[in-house]
C-alpha cells in the first residue's frame, strides 16, 4: 500500500464523461445520466484499501442521507482487477450489497475514467455542480485509519450541502489521502 494523496485537480475542471456497468445491477450508468440534479459526486473506492474501509459505513451512510435530495452519488473502482482481485465486479458487488450502498457502484476496467478525472489514490472525492464544473475535490474528512479522530465526512457533507443551498463551496480544501490507484502495467 503507497499512502497517496490525491491530485486536487482544478476547481471548475468539467466532469469528463463515462458509460460504466453498474456491478449490481448490470445497468450501464453514465455521466449524463445526472443532467437535471443539482450535483454530482464521483468517488474512487474499492474493497480492500484501508482507508476505504475507514469510511466505508459512513458512505453508506452519506448515500442513505442524501438519497432523496437531488444530487447523483457514483462510485467507481478502477484498480487492477489482475493484481487486486477482490477490486473486481465480484467483490465490489459484495461490498455494495454488505454495506447496502444507496448509489451505483462501477467497474472502471480500462482505468481510462480514472485516468480521466485523475483520480489518484482511494478514496477519492470529486463534487460537480449542476453543470459539472468541479467545485470541490479532496477528504472525506480528518480522520484516517489509526487516528482516534471520528468519522463524520463533515468536509465533504459541507460542500454537497453548499452546492445544494446554490452557496459557493470554499476553495480551502484539503486532499485526501489513501491507498494509490492500482495501475495496470
Amino acid at each position: 500500500m503507497a499512502r497517496t494523496e490525491s491530485t486536487m485537480l482544478e476547481l471548475g475542471t468539467i466532469a469528463p464523461d463515462f458509460a460504466l456497468t453498474d456491478v449490481v445491477t448490470g445497468n450501464i450508468v453514465h455521466r449524463d445520466d445526472s443532467r437535471g440534479r443539482k450535483a454530482l459526486l464521483v468517488m474512487f473506492i474499492c474493497t480492500h484499501c484501508p482507508y476505504v474501509k475507514h469510511v466505508e459505513t459512513a458512505l453508506a451512510q452519506l448515500g442513505s442521507d442524501y438519497a432523496q435530495k437531488p444530487i447523483s452519488i457514483i462510485a467507481i473502482s478502477s484498480n487492477d482487477a489482475v493484481t487486486h482481485p477482490d477490486d473486481g465486479p465480484v467483490g465490489l458487488r459484495q461490498q455494495a450489497l454488505t454495506m447496502d450502498f444507496r448509489f451505483p457502484y462501477l467497474y472502471d476496467e480500462t482505468q481510462q475514467v480514472a485516468s480521466a478525472y485523475h483520480a489518484a489514490c482511494t478514496p477519492d472525492f470529486f463534487l460537480f455542480d449542476a453543470d459539472f464544473h468541479l467545485v470541490y475535490r479532496g477528504q472525506f474528512d480528518s480522520s484516517r485509519p489509526g487516528s482516534g479522530v471520528p468519522v463524520t465526512g463533515k468536509d465533504l457533507r459541507a460542500a454537497i450541502d453548499a452546492v445544494l443551498e446554490g452557496k459557493s463551496v470554499p476553495a480551502d480544501q484539503h486532499p485526501s489521502l489513501g491507498c494509490n490507484i492500482k495501475w495496470k502495467e
